[in-house]
């Protein structure tokens, strides 16, 4: 039979154990989401005109010159869905029409 004593330092250890693996489940979680995000929080996406490549802008701002909001419900989210990719062989020219991104660029 174990003692009272015993019991307690079990159920400690055991609930000792289950906060911190829910704390270490949390921070990965986190710290993987934030690392795909194509911005941080209060930015959003843009992409260069006639060219390759983005930047991020802060809410409420409108792109500098040279980039361009992506067309409605076609931003990327995080490196690598499937709007990331179809972005990296295509940009907007300067009239917002979806072209190849030209040779070179």
């Amino acid at each position: 039979m174990t003692s009272k004593s015993t019991r307690r330092r079990v159920r400690r250890a055991l609930g000792l154990t289950l906060v911190a693996a829910t704390a270490a489940g949390l921070l990965s979680a986190c710290s993987f989401s934030m690392a795909d995000a194509q911005c941080g929080g209060g930015e959003y996406p843009v992409l260069a005109v006639n060219s390759s490549g983005g930047a991020c802008v802060e809410n409420g701002q409108e792109p500098p010159k040279g980039y361009a909001r992506y067309p409605e419900g076609k931003a990327p989210e995080t490196v690598g869905d499937k709007w990331d990719k179809y972005w990296s062989t295509r940009t907007v020219d300067e009239n917002g029409k979806i072209v190849a991104i030209p040779e070179g660029q």
